[in-house]
């Protein structure tokens, strides 16, 4: 914990604690056996008593209570000493990754409010393939000691399974069981899901883990300012989802993203990512990696198979109607709700890439490239924009002014949502087939003059032409002879 004079952290401040688990009977003994060597008795006993503000069979967060309660529950003295002592307990619980620590100030009645956030232990498993801890706790019990824990919370495999060589996955898929009814879109359901998200910026599809926090601190340099927040990475996954997201649209790895957050302005005074910095340098490296023609080279000369392929995974439900239809070039490798399920989850640039067969073209990189950074559009919205130029079938006409033009329109009428980009871009195709039809004369004139007024065609009036639909009325002679004098009148007077 931070405080620059023990005055800011007293026993008269208030407190709030939250947590979103429960201790099992193995975290408690990983508590005391593990955590509680390196951290000392007094910041377990202060985890204990945090952790005891809320109801044993519930989460969330408690009423704020004034710190004296804390104090006195560990036997402090409520004077400098005491609150130096409260301090190092919680800095030990945070250092170990058992606790985070926020203050909230109210700027109208100058008060401040400490909340303390829990986090669950880790598994036996993860504690041990964490570095750092393993070490400290070696330091802390000794190499023996720490052997023998080890033993004890992961046991060796029994030596009979050695003699089983094959090992096959019978795991039945959610699709083969259940089955959720498409029907429509509850709005009131969907707005309370996005009221109720822990964070509006984590992106909703999370790519299989390619970056792992334990491969990050090995390669992250251990004089860098931003390495004390790095390490806290392993108990922020929300963080952790982002930077995988990150890595898996921009074709990053582990080097690079910590080439990215070894930089300054990465993360802010609490130690949370600075998501928008960090995106926008990701992106600047994936375009200096595309200007590379060695890493060209060195992928032709894998033979590895393009990005093009289409994944295999289990589709989910999607209404059907808000299924686009899938383009022709990969009607025979994907599926309808593949295709769509894709639209909904991959990142743009892996969406893009899957319309050519080598590399993007630059200029249609820097277009989507603007959208996603300047404009802000979502990603589901870029997908559906890219299968909307693309399957519009007329090569003339995707220039980066006339993309440009469509994104305008989509931000300016508030599309944030696929749902929303679905409708406008099937009113836009109605509204291309009417043109085509008056273009080609099939369509009435009074709907051709209000299709061309709505989707911005020719402002001109349509003219009537008359047209010689009747017999041929024949002309007397006295007609014609009064035709040729009217015709000699007026070449006289000229």
């Amino acid at each position: 914990m931070r405080v620059s004079n023990l005055m800011e952290f007293t026993e008269n401040h208030r407190f709030i604690v939250s947590r979103d688990f429960a201790l099992s009977g193995l975290d408690r003994k990983a508590l005391v056996s593990l955590y509680q060597p390196m951290a000392g008795a007094v910041s377990a006993a202060f985890y204990q008593l945090l952790y005891h503000q809320i109801a044993e069979d519930a989460s969330g967060i408690s009423a704020p209570e004034s710190q004296r309660k804390l104090f006195l529950g560990l036997g402090m003295e409520l004077n400098a000493g005491g609150r130096q002592s409260v301090v190092d307990a919680a800095s030990r619980l945070e250092a170990v990754g058992l606790l985070q620590v926020y203050r909230h100030h109210n700027p109208l009645s100058e008060e401040t409010l400490y909340e303390y956030v829990l986090v669950a232990p880790l598994s036996p498993g993860e504690f041990f393939a964490s570095e750092h801890l393993t070490l400290l706790l070696r330091d802390k019990i000794g190499k023996s000691a720490l052997l023998e824990l080890r033993d004890v919370f992961a046991p060796e495999p029994p030596s009979e399974l050695a003699r089983f060589v094959n090992r096959e996955e019978a795991t039945v898929h959610f699709s083969e069981i259940f089955r959720i009814s498409p029907g429509q879109v509850d709005p009131e359901l969907e707005a309370g899901w996005s009221e109720s998200a822990v964070a509006k910026e984590a992106p909703s599809f999370r790519p299989a883990e390619r970056i792992r926090h334990s491969e990050m601190i090995l390669r992250f340099p251990r004089g860098s300012a931003n390495r004390v927040f790095v390490e806290r990475l392993n108990r922020a996954p929300q963080a952790m989802a982002q930077i995988n997201y990150l890595a898996y649209k921009y074709d990053l790895e582990v080097p690079e993203i910590c080439r990215l957050l070894d930089e300054d302005g990465m993360f802010r005074h609490d130690g949370t990512l600075q998501w928008d910095d960090l995106q926008h340098r990701a992106n600047l490296m994936y375009r200096q990696d595309r200007k590379r023609a060695e890493e060209r080279e060195r992928f032709l000369a894998r033979g590895e198979e393009r990005p093009g392929g289409m994944p295999a995974d289990e589709p989910v439900a999607i209404p059907p109607s808000l299924l686009l239809d899938i383009p022709e070039r990969f009607q025979e490798k994907v599926a309808v709700e593949r295709y769509n399920e894709m639209l909904r989850r991959e990142p743009y640039t892996r969406m893009l890439a899957r319309y050519f067969p080598g590399e993007v073209p630059d200029n249609f990189v820097r277009v989507f490239e603007r959208i996603d950074l300047s404009y802000k559009l979502p990603e589901p919205v870029i997908n559906v924009l890219i299968h909307y130029v693309f399957s519009l079938g007329r090569a003339q006409r995707l220039t980066k002014s006339f993309v440009d033009a469509i994104a305008s329109n989509m931000l300016a009428k508030g599309i944030d949502t696929i749902e929303k980009a679905i409708r406008y871009i099937r009113e836009q195709e109605k509204l291309n087939e009417a043109l085509d039809r008056k273009n080609r004369g099939d369509e009435p004139s009074g709907a051709a003059a209000a299709a061309g007024s709505r989707g911005g065609g020719r402002r001109k009036p349509a003219m009537s032409v008359v047209k010689d639909t009747g017999p041929a009325a024949e002309v007397t002679p006295e007609e014609l002879e009064r035709m040729l004098a009217r015709a000699r009148e007026r070449k006289s007077k000229k």
